[in-house]
C-alpha cells in the first residue's frame, strides 16, 4: 500500500521528527511504502529525500493568496489521479483544511493525523472539520480526548510518536568535552531543555524557578531555535527576563543541534514545564532514553509518559513547585541515578518504533 503523508513542510519541530522517524524505520510496516507530499521545500523536505522516500512538492500555499492554494491543491489532485495511493495522511489541521476534501474527491481513505489538542478556535480547525475523515490517529490519549470538537463522528486510534532511542554508553570523556564546548564546569548540575522556542513550553517558568535557586550549583542548556518572527522576540524576552533575575550567566540558550543525542548524555536533568496542556513530547521520550531524570508539569500528554519511576510531576504555573522539585534532584545524585535508570525502559515501551509501525500497519490495512 502506497501511503502519502501530506504536510505543510515549512517548520521543523516535533512533527517533522516523527515523519523523519517513519520513513527511516520503515521497515517495520513492510507493506506500507511510505511517500511525502509537502507545500514548502524545507529543511524537512531535504532529510526526507536523504531517507530514500519519493517526496513531492505541492508548491507553497499562502492562504492570503488563494491561487496557491488552488495550484497547490490540483497539483495533489493531479498526482492522487495519475498514482494509486492506498491512504492519505493529512498531517495537522492546516493539511487537512486544505487537501482533505482532494482525498475525498480522488476517493482515497483519509486520515487525519492528530498532533495537537483541538480547540475549535483558530480558522485552520474550522476549516478542517468541513471534511470528515475515515480515521484519526491520535499522538496521546489527550489528544484523542479533543477530537469531537472538530470531528464528533470520526473514529480516534492513539498512536504514540514512535522515537528511535540511540545506543550511548555516555562515556566519561564525551560527556566532559560536550560540557568544555560549551564552557560548563564539571561539576556543575546541567539541567537542560529541548523544544522550539514558543511560551507554551515553560521556558520563562524554568528561568523563574532557577533564579530562586542561586545558591545550588546548576547550569541550564536551552536546545532549540526561533523559527518565525513572534518566536525572534519570544527568546529576546528570556534573554532579558534571565539578565533581570540575575541568572544570565547560567542559561545558556544553544539554538538548534543536530547533536542533541550528545548534548543529553552530557546533562543531569530534563525540566520541561509546560505552562498549558501540550499533546505529547517527543523530547520527553528522548530524555527518558538518555537516561535523564525528567520534571515537568501534571498537564496534557505529559501525564502519559512521566511517572513516579522515571521523574517528577509538579503543579502547573507553580514556581515555587517547580524550583523545590528542582532543588532536590541537584542536590541528590543518588535519586537522579534512580530515576534515570528507569527512563530507557519506559522510553521503549511507550515509542518502541517496531511496535508503533506495526500497529500503524494494522490499522491502514484496516481500511481497504
Amino acid at each position: 500500500m502506497r501511503l502519502l503523508h501530506v504536510h505543510s513542510g515549512n517548520l521543523y519541530g516535533g512533527v517533522e521528527t516523527m515523519m523523519l522517524t517513519l520513513a527511516h524505520e520503515r521497515a517495520y510496516a513492510p507493506s506500507i511504502a511510505p511517500e511525502f507530499a509537502l507545500a514548502f521545500d524545507g529543511r524537512i523536505a531535504a532529510e526526507l529525500r536523504e531517507t530514500g522516500v519519493p517526496v513531492h512538492l505541492l508548491g507553497e500555499v499562502r492562504v492570503r493568496s488563494p491561487l496557491s492554494v488552488l495550484r497547490a491543491r490540483r497539483r495533489l489532485a493531479s498526482l492522487l489521479a495519475a498514482e494509486p495511493y492506498g491512504v492519505v495522511a493529512c498531517h495537522m489541521p492546516w493539511a487537512q483544511a486544505i487537501f482533505g476534501s482532494i482525498a475525498r474527491r480522488a476517493g482515497v481513505p483519509n486520515i487525519f493525523w492528530m498532533h495537537g489538542a483541538a480547540s475549535g478556535r483558530h480558522w485552520t480547525q474550522w476549516a478542517a472539520a468541513r471534511t470528515s475523515p475515515d480515521l484519526a490517529i491520535c499522538n496521546s490519549r489527550f489528544t484523542a480526548s479533543t477530537l469531537p470538537v472538530l470531528f464528533p463522528d470520526t473514529v480516534a486510534e492513539v498512536l504514540y510518536c514512535p522515537v528511535v532511542i540511540p545506543v550511548s554508553r555516555h562515556r566519561a570523556d564525551e560527556r566532559l568535552a560536550v560540557r568544555d564546548e560549551f564552557g560548563t564546569t564539571r561539576d556543575a548540575v546541567v539541567i537542560v531543555q529541548v523544544g522550539r522556542m514558543e511560551a507554551l513550553k515553560g521556558h520563562a517558568l524554568l528561568i523563574r524557578a532557577l533564579a530562586t535557586l542561586r545558591d545550588h550549583a546548576w547550569v541550564c542548556w536551552q536546545i532549540g531555535a526561533a523559527q518565525r518572527p513572534r518566536e525572534l522576540r519570544y527568546l529576546d524576552e528570556l534573554n532579558r527576563l534571565a539578565g533581570e533575575l540575575g541568572v544570565g550567566d547560567r542559561i545558556k540558550f544553544l539554538g538548534h543541534r543536530t547533536d542533541v543525542a550528545r548534548v543529553l548524555g552530557a546533562a543531569d536533568i530534563y525540566c520541561h514545564p509546560n505552562i498549558a496542556p501540550d499533546a505529547f513530547g517527543i523530547s520527553f521520550i528522548e530524555a527518558l532514553g538518555a537516561r535523564l531524570p525528567v520534571v515537568t508539569t501534571a498537564i496534557g500528554g505529559a501525564l502519559e509518559i512521566i511517572d513516579e519511576t522515571c521523574g517528577v510531576l509538579v503543579v502547573p504555573n507553580d514556581v515555587d513547585a517547580l524550583a523545590e522539585a528542582l532543588a532536590r534532584l541537584i542536590d541528590d545524585a543518588d535519586a537522579r541515578r534512580r530515576l534515570g535508570v528507569a527512563g530507557p525502559s519506559r522510553a521503549a515501551a511507550l515509542c518502541d518504533p517496531a511496535a508503533i509501525l506495526r500497529r500503524m500497519e494494522t490499522l491502514l490495512n484496516g481500511l481497504n
